[in-house]
């Protein structure tokens, strides 16, 4: 039974490193989405942090800000749903069939 026990803890420390691994690569990534056919365009890291904001400057109309701040906020929203696409998908493989909903 003692040995069973180790080989499990064995098994545990691999699967926590390559949980690791994988979550550090997760963050190096880099993902990008764009709203108004490109007028604006959103860029972040696997960490949630947005790194860059394009805007075209034909998209700049004093007259109607607020189209401008919902192309912002679509891009930005897409940027970040695509994030939380990559984590679920990567670090999911660790969690099927534990049961651990919302783990990450």
């Amino acid at each position: 039974m003692k040995g069973n026990m180790n080989n499990m803890m064995k098994q545990m420390q691999k699967m926590q490193k390559k949980m690791m691994k994988a979550q550090d690569e997760l963050h190096e990534m880099s993902f990008e989405a764009s709203a108004g056919g490109g007028m604006v365009t959103v860029r972040a890291n696997g960490k949630k942090e947005i790194t860059d904001v394009e805007i075209k400057e034909e998209v700049v109309d004093p007259d109607d800000i607020e189209m401008l701040q919902d192309l912002i906020l679509a891009a930005t929203n897409d940027v970040l749903t695509q994030i939380d696409d990559k984590t679920n998908d990567t670090m999911g493989q660790f969690t099927k069939g534990m049961n651990m909903p919302g783990m990450f």
